[in-house]
């Protein structure tokens, strides 16, 4: 009995001691759990200021910046550099706006493994002054392995890590207090800045994440929406398309990546990503940002002089023409020709010095020598803009087939040019997309098929434009791109080069501001009179559709030059 005593008062004294730590330990789990909420997130009013360009752009050098953006946003710091040369580049350090990735990070640090520009961002006043490059590196997994050795290698990581950030800190200090000594130096001895390298391009345009801070939403389509966006100093367009469309972002990728699509007057091509995952994933085309938008919204605000007329259509043509065209390149490659599928006035883009740029490639398809189209669907792209043979779904699965449904659509785009241009005499009606007189803002199929296919329908030409010898030779260009017989349609080289002549030559010297050496009349004809005026119906057009056209005009149709196509 002497040994089982002792063993009960050993667990007796055991629980005594346990009861006496108990109300410690609760009072602390208790002390935890009452503390209340967690506290709010830092509050950033003020980061270091840094602008590598800032000569170029005509801002501050440096200093500090006060973050008065939006208050119902967070504000951050951040800080991006570049590795030259086996040293540090300083590009740029300011205020960023709210971006999750910055969320609750007191310290500047970078983390991928090797980017191309190193970008950090944190939370709290004057947080950036210190950046750092500290990759995550993903464990490897050793079959075997003993705890013990796992235990003493995690051990030794953690004190390889200990001894290095310090290391990496000071050099950091170093740096800045030596790039911090010899900028003010160079300021205050009013000495030039060297002449900044240029920027290597990424090795693909498929691009990693890049820093792209969405500002504000600008149009939306029914593949996704485009957004003006920032990337670091560049403004650019960020189009947005959920994974239900993902064939469409693969498909204008894999258009903006075919060899020779770098052209003046085709959007600029910058890089593609995907972020999130599952269901939250989104798949972004980067492209060259222009701030008058699509030439829909433009006309519909702005009135076209007849040069502006001339330029945008030309412009647009040779466009479309270059797309259409096979490119023997020597560096990048050939481009093969490339139908649009789609084209419109929505997808066409303004420069600011009203150059015409053709953009929205998801429904594009190439032409690669000796290749067959596949599996294609010929009726696809906008019903008000498609062609009688795609309407009727009798289209032939060939290069040129495509090519002339595009010139079709570039005929109607022309028509919406000139409705808002004042060459003409008389009022300028407002913007209105073709048939919208006829059938009204939302056609079916059936409502195109009926007019286009069946009655023959075109959009109709005002009277003023037939008086004005530039707008009549351009209702004649119209005429023959949107030709019932595909096969008689112009291509669109033909219709640059007529819009080029027409720039130079508006018209017969006979008309009312005409100009240059084009003649249009006949020894025989008598000259015009403007009492003088035969009356005919439209060419495509209902019977009930008359216009007034005057003798010189249709001089000007008999002798034009016959219907011609490159196709």
């Amino acid at each position: 009995m002497g040994p089982r005593r002792c063993l009960i008062l050993r667990l007796m004294t055991v629980v005594m001691m346990c009861r006496r730590a108990a109300p410690g330990v609760l009072s602390g789990g208790l002390t935890l759990a009452l503390a209340g909420p967690p506290p709010a997130f830092v509050e950033t009013r003020e980061c270091v200021y840094f602008n590598l360009n800032w000569e170029k752009e005509g801002t501050a050098a440096g200093g500090t910046e006060a973050c008065d953006g939006d208050r119902e946003k967070r504000q951050h710091c951040y800080a991006s550099w570049r590795n030259v040369s086996g040293g540090v580049r300083l590009e740029r350090q300011g205020c960023w706006l709210d971006d999750f990735n910055c969320y609750d990070r007191s310290e500047c640090v970078e983390s991928s493994e090797n980017p191309a520009v190193y970008f950090c961002c944190c939370d709290g006043d004057l947080c950036n002054a210190m950046f750092t490059h500290l990759p995550v590196l993903q464990p490897r997994a050793h079959e075997g392995a003993q705890p013990g050795v796992a235990e003493r290698q995690s051990t030794a990581s953690g004190a390889f890590l200990y001894t290095l950030v310090p290391l990496l800190a000071v050099t950091m200090v170093l740096l800045l207090s030596f790039w911090t000594y010899r900028h003010h130096k160079l300021a205050y001895a009013h000495a030039a800045l060297p002449p900044q390298e240029a920027s290597l391009a990424p090795p693909s345009p498929v691009l990693g994440l890049r820093p792209v801070q969405l500002l504000e939403l600008r149009a939306r389509g029914r593949f996704g929406c485009v957004w003006r966006a920032q990337l670091l100093s560049q403004v650019v367009a960020v189009k947005i398309i959920q994974p239900v469309n993902k064939q469409s972002w693969q498909n204008e990728m894999d258009i903006f990546q075919t060899p020779g699509m770098r052209h003046e007057n085709l959007l600029e091509f910058i890089g593609a990503e995907k972020r999130g995952a599952n269901l939250d994933m989104e798949m972004w085309l980067i492209t060259a940002f222009h701030e008058r938008g699509c030439l829909s919204d433009y006309l519909k605000g702005s009135t076209l002089s007849w040069a502006e007329l001339c330029h945008v259509a030309e412009t647009m043509s040779r466009g479309l023409a270059y797309l259409h065209s096979d490119v023997h390149g020597k560096n990048e490659g050939s481009k093969p020709a490339i139908a649009h599928r789609d084209f419109k006035s929505k997808n066409v883009l303004l420069k600011n010095n009203l150059s015409a740029v053709i953009a929205d490639f998801g429904l594009a398809l190439k032409f690669e020598p000796g290749c067959s189209p596949g599996d294609t669907h010929g009726q696809v792209g906008t019903q008000r803009y498609m062609a009688p043979e795609v309407l009727e779904g009798a289209i032939c699965f060939q290069r040129d087939a495509f090519l002339r449904i595009d010139v079709y659509a570039l005929g109607l785009v022309l028509w919406e040019l000139v409705s808002r241009c004042t060459a003409a005499d008389g009022p300028i009606d407002e913007y209105r997309v073709p048939f919208d007189e006829e059938i009204g803002d939302h056609p079916t199929l059936e409502d195109m098929q009926d007019i286009v296919v069946q009655k023959k329908m075109r959009p109709a030409f005002r009277e003023a434009w037939l008086k004005h010898p530039g707008l009549a030779q351009l209702c004649v260009t119209m005429e023959e791109c949107w030709d019932h017989d595909a096969e008689a349609r112009l291509s669109a080289g033909c219709v640059e080069e007529r819009l080029v002549q027409l720039r130079r030559h508006p018209g017969p010297p006979g008309l009312p501001g005409g100009g240059g050496t084009t003649t249009s009349t006949t020894a025989s004809s008598p000259p015009p009179t403007a009492d003088t005026t035969t009356t005919i119906a439209a060419p495509l057009h209902s019977d009930s559709l008359i216009i007034s056209m005057s003798p010189t005009l249709l001089n000007l149709h008999s002798s034009s030059p016959s219907k011609e196509s490159s196709l």
